[in-house]
């Protein structure tokens, strides 16, 4: 009886145990659930800046923590600027449509019949299109309930935006405290690695860093850079609101969609209201941005890391599709270390095999 008794006892105390460590951990997990986030994205950004900052530091005479600041400032200078611009692009854009509407001076220019022509949506377009050059009252108003359902869709897309770009100071500030320690943290991880693999440990974690870089190179460098031509472009034609296209192109250049798909349409309205020798240009330089991650994908994404270009492409996607835009690093990475998991396996079979 008193065996039953004591089994039961320590049965008892160890259940108590596991629920409590369980229930901490839970607890825990809550307490940092609002700061996974922006350390997450503090890791990636310390990770994908980290070669800037040792040239730098080098250059400072290893004085790491001038180089943290200094580097943290640059790229919070990088961010702000820009997002200040773009915001200030959108207002005055979204301004200047609401006082012509109120005096009655805003204009849409007649279609081109051309347009008529296109596939699936050119008959509609081309008739949408025609009332508003015609009657802007009546397309307002054929449109009113479409327009009130949007309104709260694009308050909530402007209040994320400004919530994301808070999201990415916190992060960039915590990249910046991430450099100072980037000794310790590299152990750390190789040590957990070790852990969790053996030996191996240390080559996933280097993999794991220069898919982070290549993935910042290869899919957010060039969606950059298209955002960056693209409004270039949009701006000299003299198209209301370059900034807010240009964060349009930024998203389809992410998502891997062709920034044609707005940049087309766009040129197609260059025609209508220019010259034939300037919408001409437009639609050469639309052409050119939509096809420059043709040649720069190979060139960025996938170098220098000893994974195939198309692993790390269908875990960015994937893993964005999953995961949003974290999902690009996250998937890269897994389907990264899965490959090579994978590969160190089958040539341990392979070399078994042939021993036998």
């Amino acid at each position: 009886m008193n065996n039953t008794e004591d089994y039961f006892n320590r049965n008892m105390y160890s259940a108590l145990r596991i629920g409590f460590i369980a229930l901490l951990l839970v607890w825990s997990f809550q307490i940092i659930k609002p700061f996974i986030m922006p350390v997450l994205w503090g890791i990636i950004i310390a990770v994908a800046i980290f070669p800037m900052y040792n040239k730098l530091s080098n250059i400072l005479g290893n004085r790491n923590k001038l180089a943290s600041i200094l580097i943290t400032l640059i790229a919070l200078t990088l961010l702000i600027i820009p997002s200040i611009l773009f915001i200030e692009s959108t207002i005055i854009g979204v301004q200047n449509i609401a006082s012509q509407m109120q005096d009655g001076t805003l204009s849409i220019h007649t279609p081109d019949k051309s347009v008529a022509d296109w596939p699936i949506i050119g008959s509609k377009l081309y008739d949408i299109w025609l009332l508003g050059s015609e009657n802007l009252e009546s397309l307002i108003t054929k449109f009113s309930p479409q327009l009130q359902k949007f309104a709260p869709k694009l308050l909530s897309m402007a209040s994320s935006f400004g919530s994301t770009i808070i999201l990415f100071i916190i992060s960039i500030i915590i990249s910046g405290a991430l450099l100072t320690k980037a000794d310790s943290s590299e152990k750390a991880a190789k040590s957990i690695f070790n852990t969790l693999i053996g030996t191996h440990g240390e080559g996933f974690v280097e993999l794991s860093v220069s898919v982070i870089r290549s993935v910042v190179q290869g899919v957010l460098g060039i969606a950059i850079i298209q955002s960056i031509m693209g409004g270039i472009g949009i701006w000299a034609i003299g198209i209301p609101a370059p900034g807010l296209w240009a964060l349009i192109i930024l998203f389809l250049a992410i998502l891997q969609l062709p920034p044609l798909l707005i940049l087309g349409p766009l040129a197609v309205y260059v025609f209508s209201i220019a010259e034939t020798t300037p919408a001409i240009i437009f639609l050469i330089w639309s052409i050119i941005v939509s096809a420059s991650d043709a040649f720069l994908k190979p060139l960025l994404l996938g170098r220098g890391v000893d994974v195939p270009m198309l692993a790390i492409l269908l875990g960015a996607i994937g893993g964005m599709m999953m995961s949003g835009i974290i999902g690009l690093f996250v998937g890269s990475v897994v389907l990264a270390l899965s490959y090579k998991l994978f590969q160190a396996l089958l040539v341990n079979d392979i070399l078994e095999s042939d021993n036998k």
